[in-house]
């Protein structure tokens, strides 16, 4: 069965005192164990130290928004792999849409991002997903088959996460379907060596629709954005009803 993960994307928000203020409200709400769900916290660079050192012993795994293949070199603004590690980040996001939308990344270079997490001892969450003018025209599948073909060239895929992240879906309050999100996620399945990978859904996740989501059969987890930024209804979105 693939492992159940609940990420916290809090992409460009929270200095180090509001994230300290955060778990002191988010971790005492926690109502589950590891052994059945797994909870991320995947933090802007500034917060990983003092996180890691707040989340020590706790329930919570330390996870970035982003890794450069090279472990060293004059690429200003870029984080490594080593530096992660070395203060406990355990998993990496990669290829996030903003990420491929505002700055450039490509399949390619997402693949060598995997790589470079995967020689680390980095556990990856692989984003992919379709903008709203591909699934539009009909291009839903036959995008994410791309991405997911150049994407994980050379990827172990027993140690990879992947998560569905319709872009269309994405801060807008328009939530997939769930029975959509349970069809493209079982078709990216389909795609893959290792059936046991866990494939999250991505996209306006709340907690007024997260038991729905997770109720879906091929769906192992969720990328949360906005609603991980709330002590409250993280705690919600982790602790939803269901197996």
């Amino acid at each position: 069965m693939p492992r159940t993960i609940i990420a916290g994307n809090w992409k460009m928000y929270k200095t180090q005192a509001e994230a300290v203020e955060f778990l002191h409200e988010f971790l005492p709400s926690l109502d589950i164990t590891p052994e059945t769900r797994q909870v991320l916290l995947c933090v802007p660079f500034t917060d990983l130290l003092c996180l890691s050192k707040n989340l020590h012993g706790s329930r919570v795994q330390l996870g970035a928004q982003n890794v450069h293949w090279q472990d060293q070199g004059a690429f200003t603004g870029e984080i490594s792999a080593p530096m992660l590690t070395e203060i406990g980040v355990r998993y990496v996001v990669i290829g996030h849409s903003e990420r491929r939308q505002y700055f450039g990344e490509t399949d390619t270079t997402v693949n060598q991002r995997l790589k470079a997490a995967q020689a680390h001892g980095l556990t990856p969450i692989l984003c992919v997903g379709e903008s709203k003018a591909q699934r539009d025209a009909g291009e839903t599948e036959t995008h994410i088959m791309s991405q997911l073909e150049i994407g994980l060239q050379g990827i172990d895929q027993t140690n990879l996460v992947i998560a569905y992240e319709p872009i269309w879906a994405i801060g807008t309050g328009d939530t997939c379907a769930d029975t959509e999100a349970n069809r493209v996620i079982s078709m990216i399945r389909s795609q893959l060596t290792n059936p046991e990978v866990t494939i999250q859904y991505g996209g306006s996740v709340n907690p007024q629709n997260i038991d729905q989501i997770m109720a879906q059969p091929e769906i192992n987890g969720a990328l949360v954005g906005g609603a991980s930024l709330q002590a409250s209804s993280f705690a919600r979105i982790v602790n939803y009803e269901g197996a």
